[in-house]
């Protein structure tokens, strides 16, 4: 970590950045990317029966104290993620055959999860053969694969980036419209029940509202008020949804509750998004400036290489410090329930879930830079 930090090491990475690298997109990359971990760990409880230490569940904080809605909207950072991603698409999708570019930006994504996926498939197998109780081997598989349903929408994001790009140029920013009114019909139904084929429909449709306006910035076509016109509505938006038509206040999914902002992505989410990235494009001259600075820019790079690598592993180093408290009876904070002050505890160890990351990272990001 030491080394990392070193003005050596961040002067050569500004050498190595081509100066027509938009850093203001990466270091939301980044910010989107510490906001799922962030988030994942805070809300991922792994409760131990007290009865039977080895009997595991999963719990969320919000179903205790929903008072706790609004940090969620801090946590929940898929649009700019998607947003990001757009971006990046867009502008790499006119350099050379576009089959040979899919090829490559679907490799990045996919063997950093074959890698993920030969580590815990037989690492399931023995939980199972070694007699751990049903419900331990559902959180564990829950955990692990859950964070992944994204990069199946991303695969899919991907591979449209040249009919999306195709819109943006002939029609700019208004494509985003599309999405915003399928989830619309979806919200608007789904008191009565989703179709699954509706259901699935919309999880990707949702995400390419900001995919889109990721790409209406890569390719010059998003408006310079745009940042002044979506914080507003955003907020706006999202306020009235949930204290006027009965919005969940989480962004994120809630044990107990009858429906979930993110499942399928509501217009609540979409609300946030708009609010995210108006924020984003409102600071971003200034952010660019600060960026210039090789101190600054240095960690937003580290992360940036090491993005899939953090993705995939980042449940399973909450996963291994909480297994590593079980022969202890647990501590505060982890394998008890999340009540009381236990948030605060686990506010604790997240420098510890942190610490196992990076040694994750240190082992397994070959994988994700082989594929770059």
């Amino acid at each position: 970590m030491t080394a990392a930090l070193a003005p050596g090491w961040t002067v050569r990475v500004e050498a190595a950045t081509p100066p027509s690298r938009d850093r203001t997109v990466d270091a939301l990359r980044a910010v989107a990317m510490l906001g799922v971990v962030l988030g994942h760990w805070l809300v991922s409880a792994v409760v131990s029966d007290p009865y039977r230490p080895a009997a595991l569940h999963g719990a969320s904080p919000l179903s205790y104290a929903s008072v706790l809605s609004p940090v969620s909207w801090f946590f929940q950072t898929l649009g700019p993620f998607f947003f990001a991603g757009g971006y990046a698409a867009a502008r790499s999708v006119g350099r050379g055959d576009r089959r040979s570019w899919l090829g490559s930006r679907l490799s990045r994504l996919v063997r950093p999860v074959l890698v993920l996926a030969a580590v815990w498939l037989p690492a399931l197998l023995l939980l199972s053969a070694a007699g751990a109780p049903h419900g331990t081997r559902q959180v564990v598989w829950s955990l692990v694969t859950h964070p992944l349903w994204f990069l199946l929408v991303y695969l899919v994001l991907t591979a449209l980036t040249p009919v999306l790009r195709a819109a943006v140029l002939r029609w700019g920013p208004w494509p985003t419209l599309a999405p915003v009114a399928l989830v619309a019909v979806t919200d608007a139904v789904r008191g009565r029940g989703l179709p699954t084929w509706l259901e699935l429909l919309t999880v990707p449709v949702a995400w390419a509202g900001p995919y889109l306006l990721g790409v209406a910035l890569a390719e010059r076509r998003l408006p310079r008020v745009a940042g002044a016109v979506l914080l507003p509505l955003g907020v706006t938006g999202g306020a009235a949804l949930v204290l006027l038509a009965g919005y969940p206040a989480s962004a994120v999914g809630v044990p107990g509750h009858d429906w979930s902002n993110l499942d399928p992505p509501s217009l609540f989410t979409l609300a946030l998004a708009a609010a995210q990235l108006g924020a984003f494009l409102l600071v971003r001259p200034s952010l660019a400036r600060l960026l210039r600075r090789p101190a600054a820019w240095a960690p937003v790079a580290l992360l940036n290489l090491a993005a899939m690598t953090v993705y995939c592993w980042h449940q399973t180093a909450l996963l291994m410090v909480t297994f590593a408290a079980l022969p202890a009876g647990g501590a505060p904070g982890l394998l008890d329930a999340p009540t009381g002050d236990w948030l605060a505890y686990r506010l604790c160890w997240l420098p510890v879930f942190a610490l196992t990351l990076a040694g994750l990272c240190a082992l397994f990001h070959r994988f994700e830079r082989s594929a770059s």
